[in-house]
């Protein structure tokens, strides 16, 4: 089956990249093997959590691209910027928003009871930056080995409570289940017994961010209204409910316009004539499938997503093979000590302004290939803090460049 654009990878990126070339009237097919990091580690948007909550984003993040031009976003400007995130915000309409607090980074509770900077964040997360202001009660669940209330409120100066479940439910739970529970009214019902018997005039009440995967608003109003309290989520270990929420929103979507979602299976190969590539092919033995496309677009992540890999002698990017940069072998990967900056962690696809892949030389590989999200080259988004916000506006980019070519 032939497509107009085939969208390799299912993290954020890949998901901006086929909601962009949709919207743009393209037939799109997205392949991947999981959901990338959203499952795992997204809760809210990080765009750059160096810059100062006492400053506006775009003035410090103009500030930042005039030092950083070769950084994904110097290649696209504070304006194009903003567009990206335009479009990934309209996805999600009241009541479940990603909204920024006066269009400046907030500090957000984690559940390892630290505070962390970022940009956009989920409508069942906004009251979290309230929890030094009010009296707070933090309610975690016996058997949810992933959320320590006692340790979180020792952190955030409140009272913290173990609230303890109906005997008919398993001893230990995972994040998933304790979702798929919060969205049936009778066990929200006994959360909220349960909770009424521990306040002690609190009026803001924390729980791990498991409010349910479909509709959190619903839920968290619920309790609001059952318990007189506002309520807020408290991100945790993974698997991350509200980066599940992410993905089935755009999963959704995606499918009710008509793109073909190839989800649990990895791309074998890719099939190139020359300085094209004509399509992939996905192997599920004893049957490969061949799909054709006029683009072909790279989001497969780092190591994690397996786009990229290594030995004890090289690293390379597993599909086309294009050349990293900056050329960094094992031994090089690590500084002296483990806060230094890693050099591994800057290693990525060199592309030009358009997000297709550059040589050596500078030279274009592929015409109609275009890369996307973090396995460029010029970043570092554990210390920047702005692994969404790379995949986001680097997926609306280079899928937007295709559509406009």
């Amino acid at each position: 089956m032939h497509y107009d654009l085939i969208v390799i990878g299912m993290g954020l990126s890949g998901l901006m990249a086929a909601k962009t070339a949709v919207e743009a009237g393209q037939k799109v097919l997205i392949v991947g093997k999981g959901m990338g990091g959203l499952a795992l580690f997204s809760n809210t948007i990080d765009l750059l959590g160096s810059i100062p909550e006492t400053m506006k984003m775009g003035e410090g993040l103009s500030a930042w691209i005039d030092d950083h031009p070769d950084h994904p976003y110097g290649k696209v400007g504070l304006e194009k910027i903003e567009e990206a995130l335009s479009s990934f915000s309209s996805l999600f309409p009241p009541p479940y928003t990603f909204q920024s607090k006066n269009e400046r980074n907030s500090l957000i509770p984690t559940g390892a009871g630290t505070v962390r900077p970022t940009y956009l964040i989920p409508s069942t997360l906004m009251r979290g930056g309230l929890l030094k202001e009010k009296k707070a009660l933090i309610v975690g669940f016996k058997g949810y080995k992933d959320f320590y209330p006692q340790h979180l409120a020792e952190r955030f100066q409140c009272r913290g409570a173990t609230l303890p479940l109906p005997e008919k439910f398993d001893t230990e739970i995972s994040a998933t289940t304790l979702a798929r529970w919060m969205e049936q009214p009778t066990f929200r019902e006994f959360i909220v017994e349960g909770v009424k018997g521990l306040l002690k005039g609190e009026t803001l009440v924390g729980f791990p961010a498991v409010l349910g995967v479909r509709d959190p608003m619903k839920v968290r109003k619920d309790l609001e209204k059952r318990l007189g309290v506002s309520v807020f989520e408290i991100p945790v270990l993974p698997p991350s409910i509200p980066g599940l929420r992410i993905f089935h929103r755009f999963k959704e979507w995606l499918i009710q316009r008509g793109a073909t979602f190839l989800q649990g299976y990895s791309v074998s190969r890719v099939n190139l004539k020359g300085r094209r590539c004509a399509g992939i092919e996905v192997a599920h033995p004893p049957v490969t499938d061949v799909y054709t496309g006029d683009y072909t677009l790279l989001a497969s992540g780092r190591f994690l997503g397996g786009g990229l890999k290594a030995d004890r002698n090289k690293t390379w990017e597993g599909l086309f093979h294009l050349p990293l940069f900056p050329p960094c072998p094992p031994r090089e990967w690590s500084g002296s000590s483990f806060f230094d900056n890693h050099p591994i962690h800057r290693v990525g696809i060199l592309t030009d302004p358009t997000f297709r892949p550059l040589d050596e030389e500078g030279r274009i590989v592929f015409e109609n290939v275009r890369i996307a999200g973090t396995i460029l080259s010029g970043h570092n988004f554990l210390k920047e803090k702005s692994r969404e916000g790379i995949e986001i506006i680097t997926g609306y980019w280079a899928a937007k460049y295709v559509s406009t070519s």
